[in-house]
């Protein structure tokens, strides 16, 4: 019998017929070539991605050599400034259309649930990142050393005026409501001062500082968010009249998710000249990392230990999944945020790689995706306290207790309004230096070597949007599989019956209604079964 039953196995696994008639496939083991083939496949955007950056590096490198114009120089970036010119024309029609199909789609309580949920995930996220700043500018002491006065000159004219803290919050909340939406897509408010002269009672002439507003070049990205999402909510308050329109953004939407599709193909080459461009560019590297290594080494570290340990442990932690597979489904988008240094030019490519490869849903990847690329800073948070901590140190100010929590609070909250643009987080540092006294002069020093610390405060800064959007996923599947198993248990109390209802049998009632008919008792069906 046993020889039977082994004959019979290895007749099934040899793809013959089984005994219920359906036939066993043979597996045979895939070949090395076809699986290394499968793998380039799956990940072939990642692979050219990563290819450009190293390429662009080593021609970056190998060009330095040679005595360039700057004219030639601009002509070497050329392709990378196209890839930046493609993905910052996306950037509105992604951002509206994306968040008023999503606050429309979305029940207006669980949006707000989605919505909490978020801001409470960015906010802690970017406390952590602003204490790990602060920690590690505490320990490895950037500004304990001698700054060569030819870094301290690099990029005095790029320094931004001084503005009062609390224009600045002022602002913020001014931008949240644009004066014109047209305008918003390529301007922001900003308050500059002007002195005015006058006379007190005593007829003593007096010089007062006065706030003055005035439109400033750059996208007014928060103001857009705010009325895309009102709108949306709006229109499904419409109800029937509002869904032409709603199918309208979702057709756009959806439109422009196929742009975004065909513009990821030329990223690799864009990325390879502008990693190449920005390193021609850059003056004597060795006299600028022996003056600031230690300011850069410490950005750098606080970086890498919240996004390779911190993000990705509050990730593991909630959800019991592998946060690296999480890591590598988002890395083209990492490489671009690398290449691009800016968040927003990095948010088409990221929707893209949360829906495909790490199975974000639409409604969650185009709704907090955008709000992310405007309110969560982590990357601009940590290092604006580094830069903070940095400067009092350069100038021999020991910060008490009360500062450093001024630095803490001052940096999470002015990172919401930090312009997801290159050298954005820089605008926003000199609100920190105001709050705590010391001076903006030495921004400078931080715009010396922004161009590299703003790369690594990028891809922190998506690689923060994306865990945001694959936690929020996962609290959405949890929460529909407990309103399913309550919506089971339901209709289950709903079929039992009070008491328990015997089975009927046709043929057993037919056969007790002749015995009854007979004259004998009849008993229930129920009974005679269990008797049969």
């Amino acid at each position: 019998m046993a020889e039977k039953i082994d004959m019979d196995q290895e007749k099934a696994s040899n793809g013959e017929a089984l005994a219920n008639g359906l036939t066993s496939p043979r597996k045979s083991p895939e070949p090395l070539l076809e699986r290394v083939k499968r793998i380039v496949r799956a990940n072939l955007l990642v692979i050219l991605t990563v290819a450009g950056v190293i390429i662009g590096v080593f021609i970056g490198l190998g060009v330095r050599n040679v005595a360039l114009t700057r004219t030639q120089i601009i002509y070497i970036g050329f392709p990378g400034e196209l890839l930046i010119r493609l993905l910052k024309m996306i950037i509105i029609p992604l951002v509206v259309c994306s968040l008023v199909s999503g606050a429309a789609s979305i029940d207006p309580k669980a949006l707000g649930k989605l919505g909490g949920w978020a801001m409470l995930f960015f906010l802690v996220t970017t406390l952590i990142a602003s204490s790990i700043g602060v920690v590690m500018a505490f320990i490895i002491s950037p500004g304990s050393v001698e700054i060569e006065t030819s870094a301290q000159n690099v990029g005095n004219d790029n320094v931004p005026a001084s503005k009062e803290v609390i224009d600045s919050f002022l602002d913020l909340i001014r931008n949240i409501f644009p004066s014109n939406l047209v305008s918003a897509a390529f301007r922001s408010y900003a308050t500059s001062y002007k002195m005015i002269n006058g006379t007190d009672g005593n007829l003593n002439f007096t010089a007062e500082k006065v706030p003055i507003g005035k439109d400033q070049d750059g996208m007014n990205i928060l103001g857009l968010v705010v009325f895309a999402i009102v709108f949306g909510v709006a229109l499904r308050k419409l109800g029937e009249e509002g869904e032409i329109l709603i199918k309208f953004f979702n057709s756009f939407n959806e439109a422009t998710m196929v742009l975004v599709s065909w513009i990821m193909w030329y990223a690799p080459i864009g990325i390879m000249f502008l990693v190449a461009g920005k390193i021609v560019e850059m003056d004597d590297v060795a006299k600028l990392f022996a003056s600031l290594g230690k300011y850069i080494a410490c950005c750098i570290i606080g970086h890498a230990i919240h996004g390779l340990l911190v993000l990705p442990a509050i990730y593991f932690i909630i959800t019991r999944k592998n946060p690296y597979t999480f890591l590598w489904g988002i890395f083209t988008a990492l490489a671009t945020a690398f290449g691009t240094s800016s968040s927003s030019a990095t948010l088409p490519l990221m929707m893209k790689c949360v829906e495909e490869n790490n199975g974000v849903s639409k409604h969650i990847s185009r709704f907090i995706l955008p709000i992310g690329a405007t309110v969560n800073m982590d990357g601009a948070a940590l290092f604006q306290c580094v830069a903070a901590v940095f400067i009092a140190q350069l100038n021999a100010v020991s910060l008490n207790f009360v500062q450093v929590i001024t630095i803490l609070v001052t940096a999470t909250a002015s990172s919401v309004g930090a312009a997801g643009i290159p050298a954005g987080g820089v605008l926003t540092l000199a609100i920190i230096l105001e709050a705590v006294g010391l001076p903006t002069t030495d921004i400078s020093l931080i715009l010396a070597v922004d161009w590299l610390v703003d790369r690594t405060c990028t891809i922190l800064n998506v690689e923060g949007d994306a865990f945001g959007a694959g936690l929020l996923q996962y609290f959405v599947d949890r929460t529909s599989k407990k309103e399913e198993g309550a919506e089971l248990s339901e209709v289950r109390l709903e079929g039992d019956s009070p008491a328990a209802v015997p089975e009927h049998s046709p043929l057993l009632e037919k056969r007790g209604g002749r015995d009854g008919a007979g004259g004998a008792k009849t008993e229930p069906s129920g009974e005679k079964e269990t008797i049969m």
